[in-house]
């Protein structure tokens, strides 16, 4: 045996050593959590054989109680590098195995490293949380890795994808980095996120709650609006990224990969779906699937804010990114919640090159004390800002209700939108017909004698005069009121026409958005 045969047969015994990461029982024991090891994970989302491991035999620098003496194999993260359908990404996970994932500061510098590599070779970044926290030994020094972590995390923001999987727990400052990131996916029984854990929270203020109560998967995906994607396994997760992948381009300078066109499949023609009494509710997303090729549509946060359905489709072969009110929740109005939803979308898709359709159906932003309270006027402004703010081509289609702020806030023509078009089942006005009838014509309405008659008649009077797409069209704040069964045509010949849109903005460092 020459001597590079030996070299090679050691290099083999020391990364098969380190790629057990914290031993067999330490494996044994993830497992029977029903969790994929982190390497299995990495594998089990990327190409096959595509991954290439970089920092292997990094160790920690701690020294003091006891460190020292302590092998941690990679310091419980691995890094590297691999492709999706084809498309390269750069990719880091934490290790529970070893010392619970624990972030050091030499555990840090490797998230780090392979950030910064995304960041340079401008391709998306996909970090796998399932750690324990700080390395309380490491000290200051495990605190300084997580703010090298937000700070890169902000730095990339814009330019190239960001996503972030839970799959075990991410506790105290830990979860600002996937708060940072573009799509958060979490897993029934085993994501977690939380400031403060439920043994803090019972010493501090007394309340008993679950780890899972306090900080599960089903609660970020719809309380809080934490999470994007919700799965009920790991390998379903993986599937929702694959999937997100081939919706978005690598960075900012580039546009989505194109697929094949295919008409849409779905069942219902968009003349059937929305019904003739414009007070009963329909879903959205069945007009959106009647109009994008093959019907797909991959909804993104569907069970937060559910008033307002944004996602992405293609249409002639092309990513879109939908907006579209929701009548089944709400009837459609926009509040707090929704409006930071759509407002976040909106402007990650101009981030990243992607054409916005609007489709609009609501009476206007949800009234009430507890919304007021709530500073529904500064997250309202949101939306205003980001149609405004945003140069990708727009487009607005007004399907029926189309009232007060809620009109201009949907990417009306006069916040930008390059083309609207209205069915003519839409009603643009200032508010809906009977609450305007009865302030117009209230003297005449309480001097009748049948004052329920007279209401009905001038709220059909109003409906006649305002509640259509033709004032509106009229001074030219529509394009075209367009039959339901041509959408998807004009939508391709205005998405072609804007293909090569260019729009600037004056020069500034940046803008002050209603945070």
């Amino acid at each position: 045996m020459t001597s590079l045969q030996k070299d090679i047969l050691e290099l083999r015994k020391k990364k098969a050593l380190v790629q057990m990461g914290g031993g067999e029982a330490a494996i044994e024991k993830q497992e029977a959590m029903g969790k994929l090891t982190a390497r299995n994970r990495i594998l089990a989302l990327l190409d096959e054989n595509s991954f290439q491991e970089y920092d292997l035999f990094v160790e920690h620098a701690a020294r003091g109680f006891g460190m020292e003496k302590k092998v941690l194999p990679g310091d419980g993260v691995i890094t590297g590098t691999g492709t999706i359908f084809g498309a390269p990404v750069c990719i880091y996970a934490q290790d529970f195995t070893v010392a619970g994932g624990s972030l050091g500061l030499m555990h840090a510098r490797k998230i780090t490293k392979i950030m910064d590599h995304a960041l340079k070779m401008k391709v998306p970044i996909i970090g796998i949380n399932d750690s324990g926290g700080a390395r309380i030994q490491e000290g200051v020094g495990a605190l300084a890795g997580y703010g090298e972590i937000f700070y890169r995390n902000t730095i990339a923001s814009g330019v190239i994808p960001q996503i972030s999987v839970i799959l075990g727990p991410c506790a105290g400052g830990a979860v600002y980095s996937p708060a940072l990131t573009d799509f958060v996916f979490v897993v029934e029984n085993i994501s977690k996120m939380f400031i403060t854990g439920p043994n803090v929270i019972k010493t501090v203020l007394g309340e008993e709650i679950s780890m899972e109560d306090l900080g599960g998967a089903r609660v970020h995906a719809e309380i809080t609006g934490n999470a994007h994607f919700y799965a009920k396994s790991e390998q379903e997760c993986f599937e929702q990224i694959k999937k997100l992948v081939t919706f978005i381009p690598w960075n900012n300078k580039q546009r989505a990969k194109a697929f094949p066109p295919k008409e849409p499949i779905f069942e219902k023609t968009v003349n059937d779906i929305i019904p003739s009494d414009p007070k009963q509710p329909y879903d959205v997303r069945d007009i959106i699937k009647s109009i994008v090729d093959d019907s797909d549509f991959f909804e993104i946060q569907e069970l937060w804010a559910a008033n307002i359905v944004i996602g992405f489709g293609r249409i002639h072969g092309e990513t879109i990114g939908f907006v579209a009110n929701q009548p089944m929740v709400m009837a459609g109005v926009l509040d707090c919640d929704s409006s930071d939803k759509a407002a976040r979308f909106i402007r990650y898709c101009d981030s990243f090159n992607i054409p916005i359709i609007t489709l609009e159906d609501m009476p206007g932003y949800l009234p009430g004390v507890d919304q007021e309270h709530a500073g529904v006027i500064r997250h309202g402004a949101k939306v205003l800002y980001a149609y405004s703010e945003a140069t990708v081509p727009k487009i607005t289609i007004i399907l029926r209700k189309a009232y007060g702020g809620g009109y201009i806030a949907m990417n009306s023509r006069h916040l930008g939108a390059d083309f609207v078009f209205a069915w003519p089942s839409a009603e643009i006005a200032v508010m809906g017909p009977e609450g305007a009838a009865n302030i117009i014509f209230r003297k005449e309405i309480m001097e009748a004698e049948d004052q329920d008659a007279m209401r009905q008649e001038k709220v059909k009077e109003y409906i006649e005069k305002f509640a259509n797409p033709y004032v509106a069209a009229s001074k030219g704040y529509i394009d075209a009121v367009i039959e339901p069964r041509e959408t998807r045509a004009i939508l391709m010949h205005a998405l072609i026409l804007a293909k090569s849109k260019e729009e600037s903005r004056p020069e500034k460092k940046h803008g002050i958005p209603p945070f």
